[in-house]
């Protein structure tokens, strides 16, 4: 199972995924991706797992571009060196080998997540996408509603429209637009920079979505 590291947690989807399903497998194993930090991340999902009656073998996190649009311009993180192709190496021979290994956190990683969570429970809208914004560059192309991994835009009068004020902020629908016409509105820190890991399509997306 693989999903991105939130400020030290999983999204909200990939969390109730979890309350939910019932696995049936002798190896479980989560690779957690992250662009700034994976702080507690493999710890405390461990433990939250464990509440669900989940057992993981194995987890091992994975650095890659940072696509957090009010913190960081992408055309920056795609030149900065990342650990990437070495960590993505790593976890695919664990696997093979079938390693049973839970990073233990640091103070440093348990205190990064603590005041993550501080902060974006003071101020959700930092993270709970209320922020996203459709401008008039607009053309209602209609990519972000099949990018959207859980539904929130829609077409109306050739136009993107979003059908309620918060999401998963994944920031699909931005990093994908093609005429760069969503935006978050707190701040963007380069609006004409996107990226998307050039090993993975457009389409390849909008396929996962209609699974």
């Amino acid at each position: 199972m693989v999903w991105p590291i939130y400020a030290g947690e999983p999204p909200k989807i990939v969390l109730d995924f979890l309350k939910r399903v019932t696995f049936k497998a002798n190896y479980f194993y989560m690779i957690l991706t992250y662009g700034k930090d994976d702080t507690d991340a493999p710890e405390w999902i461990h433990a939250k797992a464990r509440g669900f009656g989940l057992n993981i073998d194995y987890i091992h996190t994975v650095e890659m571009v940072d696509n957090y649009l009010p913190s960081y311009d992408m055309n920056e993180q795609m030149t900065m060196k990342k650990t990437t192709e070495r960590d993505i190496l790593q976890a695919v021979e664990d696997v093979k080998n079938r390693k049973k290994e839970i990073p233990e956190a640091n103070d440093a990683g348990r205190d990064f997540h603590k005041r993550a969570a501080q902060i974006f429970a003071e101020k959700p809208g930092l993270i709970n996408g209320e922020q996203i914004t459709v401008t008039d560059k607009c053309i209602g192309c209609g990519i972000c509603a099949k990018v959207c991994p859980v539904g929130i835009f829609q077409i109306e009068d050739k136009k993107a429209k979003r059908t309620r004020n918060t999401c998963e902020f994944c920031l699909a629908c931005a990093q994908n637009c093609p005429q760069k016409a969503i935006t978050t509105s707190i701040f963007d820190k380069n609006p004409n920079a996107r990226f998307r890991n050039e090993h993975v399509t457009l389409q390849d997306i909008i396929v996962s979505n209609k699974q």
